[in-house]
């Protein structure tokens, strides 16, 4: 007996109503872990990366170590990532966290390091002159300069973990991953393309609103464009 001409379930087609309709909570319960893991991950990432980056560039013997580990970090295989931070944290949430972390630090890192370093040496002896301390000098005028490639990082950490979270799929924490990885195991063409359009979005909407946070944080950058 063939399906009916509007069962796109039964026919399992690519684009199909009717999977959206009948999953709602099921794709939206995928999406809130998947923007939940990406979250946490590039928070705790940034947590990490900005005292590190300022040690760097206080401390310039240790650039080197620090750009170099976070580097090495940053070339393992995700899997080979995963396998090896099973023992400490095993099939949990944690794992797939703790993995994205480690893979943000690069990006992190380097560029607000390298916005740190950008910053004129001329500026920072006239907010001494003024009478700014270091930490005043840092919080109003090193790290406000440093924030257009602070944010250039924090928007590719932020792309890069939307997509990485799929991997956290075979420990069954990956988000919109598990609908993917199930639907490729059972070739659920409707379900592997509906998951994997939402990775998309979500990744361009996180990056639009970063895009819009930078344009708010910096009037300065947008002003220097339109002059």
């Amino acid at each position: 007996m063939t399906a009916p001409p509007d069962d796109c379930l039964a026919r399992n087609d690519w684009i199909c109503g009717a999977y959206l309709s009948t999953r709602r909570e099921i794709l939206a319960d995928a999406v809130v872990e998947h923007v939940q893991l990406t979250f946490v991950s590039v928070a705790l990432g940034l947590l990490i990366a900005v005292p590190l980056a300022l040690a760097a560039r206080r401390w310039n013997r240790i650039a080197g170590p620090v750009l170099g580990i976070t580097t090495l970090l940053y070339t393992i295989p995700a899997l080979a990532l995963f396998s090896l931070l099973l023992p400490v944290y095993g099939l949990s949430a944690t794992l797939v966290v703790a993995g994205l972390v480690l893979y943000s630090l690069t990006l992190l890192v380097r560029n607000l390091l390298a916005g740190l370093r950008a910053v004129p040496e001329e500026t920072r002896q006239a907010a001494l002159g003024l009478g700014h301390g270091r930490l005043r000098l840092l919080l109003a005028v090193e790290l406000p300069l440093a924030l257009p490639a602070a944010m250039a990082g924090l928007r590719i950490a932020t792309v890069s973990a939307v997509s990485l979270v799929t991997i956290g799929a075979i420990v069954g924490h990956g988000g919109l991953g598990n609908l993917i990885w199930s639907g490729m195991n059972t070739y659920f063409k409707a379900q592997v393309l509906t998951a994997s359009v939402l990775c998309v979005l979500i990744a361009v909407a996180a990056d639009l609103l970063l895009l819009g946070a930078q344009r708010l944080l910096t009037p300065w950058t947008r002003q220097g464009r339109s002059g």
